[in-house]
């Protein structure tokens, strides 16, 4: 009987590991590595890569794949975007790194601002870390406060004093400043703050729960509401780590997309689709301490990030065109699907492709990206497009983007039964 699955060569991927181990600690590193205690079978990676177009890689022994990953998120128009590289072979003729800076970084900045609804501003480094660890110092700096708030699961980077006490190289010193509240307890976040009254220079968090090796959850209702006016209450800067899902929520911010406001936004992954730059943005009450820092690096004013940059954001405003992209309705069906995680219910995304359309499933990898879960079953899934086709094809009547939640699981399983009674 034949397997329906390929089955994988890993000879050269070996012979490349081997050499590896000898040359690079863990012969590959962070959460790729699989030697010294991380987390993934040495027989099951690395599979170093030898090129990538569009939604696949291939590595070195020809093995095809569909990368629902993005490159861990950069790539988010696809690998090797045509209109991306072009802007970055243009630049990159005329120079990239030069000791002034090319004048396409005030172009970048401009279209950040314009872009982005919390940004007055905008600086640029190379990486998450760089960003978050920049808005840190920021809010250190204006209010001159030392502690910081961490909701649990959180990841925001790998300076020390972001990381855990239990992590390998982390002292006792490093996170003494640290405080950990429970995502979604505003209870307890005010007990915290009262207990550290004008102590706290920061709240930093993602905008939606989807730290390391959990289930992503979205806030419940309120939440962000109440954790502004507690910041703008008691003097503590509200940093949102948009590295991850910055620009897939909302091209405005994932602040934006839950209707509030942060006082610092980091970007980093879909910036600029795969060219190495990250980006601080924020209020203008805090540009004067950013300025202030002592913050930079060796090519953080390398021009053909910058050039990428423009052409991703601009391409992915274009794709705003979609009927199919982020709408009111596609921002409910979201919210309702990953706040299901309690009823046990997920699915590998990879697994609705037999369903899908090639262009429905880029759809759903854009919804749900940076998540690699989905919190309901396949068919729940598939009915979720349904109504996204659906509605594209009923616009005169009643938007279900405009219902309450009940009144949009009602019509949901209106649609279901509906499709059920056809068969």
């Amino acid at each position: 009987m034949s397997n329906k699955y390929p089955l994988y060569k890993t000879t050269k991927s070996d012979e490349y590991f081997q050499r590896a181990a000898k040359v690079i600690p863990a012969g590959v590193y962070g959460h790729l590595g699989p030697a010294e205690g991380q987390f993934i079978p040495v027989n099951r990676w690395p599979r170093f890569s030898e090129k990538a177009k569009g939604s696949y890689f291939w590595d070195v022994d020809g093995n095809q794949y569909i990368d629902y990953m993005c490159a861990y998120g950069p790539n988010v128009l696809g690998y090797c975007d045509e209109d991306v590289d072009a802007a970055a072979i243009e630049q990159i003729k005329k120079g990239n790194c030069v000791t002034s800076p090319d004048k396409i970084m005030i172009e970048c900045a401009e279209l950040l601002v314009d872009t982005v609804a919390t940004a007055d501003w905008a600086f640029f480094a190379k990486n998450g870390n760089d960003a978050t660890q920049g808005a840190i110092l920021t809010a250190r700096a204006h209010t001159h406060r030392k502690k910081l708030i961490f909701f649990n699961n959180f990841y925001h980077g790998v300076s020390p004093m972001v990381q855990k006490i239990d992590y390998p190289g982390v002292t006792p010193e490093d996170v003494a400043n640290n405080l950990y509240a429970r995502w979604d307890d505003i209870e307890g976040l005010k007990k915290i703050i009262a207990e550290n009254e004008n102590e706290i220079a920061a709240i930093i968090a993602q905008p939606y729960n989807h730290g390391n090796f959990i289930d992503n959850t979205f806030p419940v209702d309120g939440f962000w509401k109440e954790v502004r006016e507690l910041c703008t209450k008691h003097g503590i800067v509200l940093i949102v780590d948009d590295v991850r899902c910055g620009f897939r929520l909302d091209l405005a911010g994932s602040d934006h997309f839950f209707g509030f406001e942060a006082d610092i936004i980091c970007f980093c992954k879909a910036l600029a689709n795969g060219y190495n730059m990250s980006a601080i943005c924020g209020k203008e009450f805090l540009k004067g301490s950013m300025s202030a820092l002592a913050y930079t690096g060796s090519y953080w004013l390398s021009a053909v990030p910058f050039a990428a940059c423009i052409a991703c954001i601009n391409k992915l405003k274009a794709n705003l065109t979609s009927d199919l992209f982020i709408t009111p309705l596609n921002k409910k069906i979201l919210q309702l699907l990953t706040g299901r995680i309690d009823e046990g219910l997920s699915v590998e995304i990879s697994l609705l492709a037999p369903h899908l359309t090639s262009d429905e499933m880029n759809v759903v990898a854009k919804l749900f990206a940076d998540t690699s879960m989905v919190s309901n079953t396949i068919e729940e899934c598939v009915d979720c497009i349904n109504v996204l086709k659906t509605e594209k094809e009923k616009q005169e009547k009643k938007s279900p983007s405009s219902m309450d939640d009940q009144a949009f699981l009602d019509f949901f399983a209106s649609l279901k039964k509906s499709e059920d009674d056809k068969k």
